[in-house]
């Protein structure tokens, strides 16, 4: 399997567990505060619709976006070798002939999961990497 692997605490154990991003996605609550405990954030996002807006779940892993009671999108600082601040050519070179390239994006689809998984990273101004997403992409 590719992938960078990061690290997500449990409450139960100080010790790590290794587990790639975009397997939390689908996750209940109940599982993510099982996982990572209490957030230390909670913030909500707008959507175009109603049924687009977001309370998202800040840990230091990442921000949490949930939809009713899931995980559907995770904001993260690394995956797959990129991390933020990262220029274009090194998310070129780390994800490889399948990426789709835009003006100020990259996107992946992510295969083998239940549902279809897409990582996105977004490029800022400067030509760096700003922000990266991994979602749920028929959402």
């Amino acid at each position: 399997m590719l992938g960078l692997l990061f690290t997500f605490p449990t409450r139960a154990d100080s010790a790590s567990e290794l587990t790639e991003p975009e397997t939390l996605i689908g996750l209940t609550l109940e599982g993510l505060y099982g996982l990572l405990g209490v957030p230390q954030a909670v913030y909500a996002v707008r959507g175009a619709d109603e049924w687009q807006d977001d309370v998202v779940l800040v840990y230091p892993q990442g921000d949490f976006y949930v939809y009713r009671d899931r995980v559907w999108q995770l904001g993260i600082k690394a995956i797959r070798g990129i991390r933020l601040g990262d220029s274009r050519e090194a998310v070129v070179l780390a994800l490889g002939e399948e990426v789709r390239e835009g003006e100020d994006y990259f996107l992946l689809p992510i295969y083998g999961r239940s549902w279809p998984i897409t990582l996105r990273v977004n490029m800022g101004g400067s030509a760096q990497v700003a922000e990266i997403f991994v979602y749920r992409s028929d959402f």
